[in-house]
């Protein structure tokens, strides 16, 4: 199967298929779903969505979670808790899946793209300083961006691939200026920095539950807080913003964005397993990290001092003058031998659907997107097909460092 081609909807893979990452259905979500079903409580009221909240606020270290439909709806109400309006700018890392950057728009605020830094590929917290202490002034009233002239009211820093953005600085510059952190911690769940969860650290926290992620509910998302009237107001805003549940009054703008007990129900039964998943993450990516170290041009992650990485996307950086071949190319060829890799996102400044926002030169992602790589990393990745991955990695740079040398 090519990179390009597509399974038949509801259509497994084929058995020597190795795909980038699929979801683990092994404990007792055939179980919960059954009891969902077997008393009707399938819609966005159930003891599964309560339990499934109550065990992500424990696991992050958060006294609240308030479940929802996905990880964007998430972001979207922890941009409006943080008191985001029209014509507001938000700080957010530009190497980012998109969802962070267009929900800042959904509220007709604008976001303000922030480069990587070179070492762990997170938002660089140098760059957040700079642009806040150089880029800003205080006008009396609000921090105000010196070129566009617009409020800036949040920072939101993406914690990318299961790794911890360097928070200690960002939290003190935000402090500085008293502007909320809002984490993005879509693929975060399971990581820790300092020792602490991630999403425990901002006003709020926003996680994921796609069917990549660490663990799944299929569809879902959910904000974490400490702080009960956020909660409280998260959960108001998520419900249709309902004041009186028999006459219907609603005095807001309320959102449909509730998650199903039923997927809720799958949530709790992946949750028991989280551990049991990081743990065969982090078994693969060691794996990865012994057999890829001596082969020419290629470039691993590694884990940061004070940080603790799921590896969520086992992601590498290939230099073309070393390997003898651009990403890209190593890419088509892994497909040509039906293994699924994954260039990361285009990074934000470069997106055409954000062309009108502020950004700045941003090289280092620049660089990232040309370079990295994602190779298959899902939970069950049995031992033969990470044999498979690394064989088929290895013989194909090695045949195009052969081929240059012979040029």
């Amino acid at each position: 199967m090519s990179p390009t081609e597509k399974l038949a909807p509801g259509a497994p893979p084929a058995a020597d298929f190795i795909p980038l990452i699929v979801p683990e259905i092994c404990g007792n979500e055939w179980e919960y779903v059954k009891e969902c079903l077997d008393t009707n409580w399938v819609s966005s009221v159930g003891t599964y969505v309560d339990r499934f909240e109550k065990l992500t606020a424990e696991r992050v270290g958060t006294k609240y979670a308030v479940a929802t439909v996905n990880g964007t709806a998430a972001l979207h109400i922890a941009l409006m808790l943080a008191g985001v309006e029209a014509n507001d700018e938000v700080l957010v890392s530009t190497l980012t899946f998109i969802a962070p950057a267009n929900t800042i728009r959904y509220l007709g605020a604008w976001p303000v793209f922030i480069d990587a830094e070179p070492n762990h590929w997170q938002i660089d917290p140098n760059a957040v300083i700079d642009f806040l202490d150089k880029g800003c002034r205080w006008d009396g009233h609000a921090l105000v961006n010196r070129k566009t002239g617009r409020r800036v009211k949040a920072i939101l820093p993406v914690h990318i691939l299961g790794h911890p953005v360097d928070l200690d600085p960002m939290l003190d510059v935000a402090a500085k200026y008293s502007l909320p952190v809002i984490e993005d911690a879509t693929e975060g769940l399971g990581a820790r920095y300092r020792g602490k969860g991630l999403g425990s650290f901002g006003q709020t926290g926003c996680f994921s539950f796609n069917g990549n992620k660490i663990i799944t509910t299929g569809g879902g998302g959910m904000l974490v807080t400490n702080d009960p009237e956020l909660a409280k107001r998260a959960k108001y805003l998520t419900t249709q913003a309902k004041d009186d549940p028999i006459e219907y009054v609603h005095n807001e703008i309320g959102y449909n964005y509730r998650l199903t007990n039923v997927l809720a129900a799958i949530g709790c039964a992946q949750m028991e397993q989280l551990d049991t998943f990081v743990d065969a993450k982090r078994k693969i990516a060691k794996r990865y990290q012994e057999a890829l170290s001596t082969i020419p041009g290629i470039q691993l992650p590694n884990e940061a001092d004070g940080g603790y990485s799921t590896y969520w996307m086992y992601t590498v950086l290939i230099d073309e003058h070393q390997s003898g071949i651009s990403s890209r190319d190593l890419l088509r060829e892994l497909g040509m031998r039906k293994i699924q890799a994954r260039p990361l996102w285009q990074p934000m400044h470069r997106s055409p659907a954000h062309q009108q926002d502020f950004d700045f030169s941003c090289p280092v992602a620049d660089g990232l997107y040309q370079k990295a790589l994602s190779l298959p990393c899902s939970v069950g990745l049995k031992s033969d097909a990470q044999d498979a991955v690394i064989e088929a990695v290895n013989s194909v740079i090695d045949a195009h460092r052969a081929s240059s040398r012979a040029r």
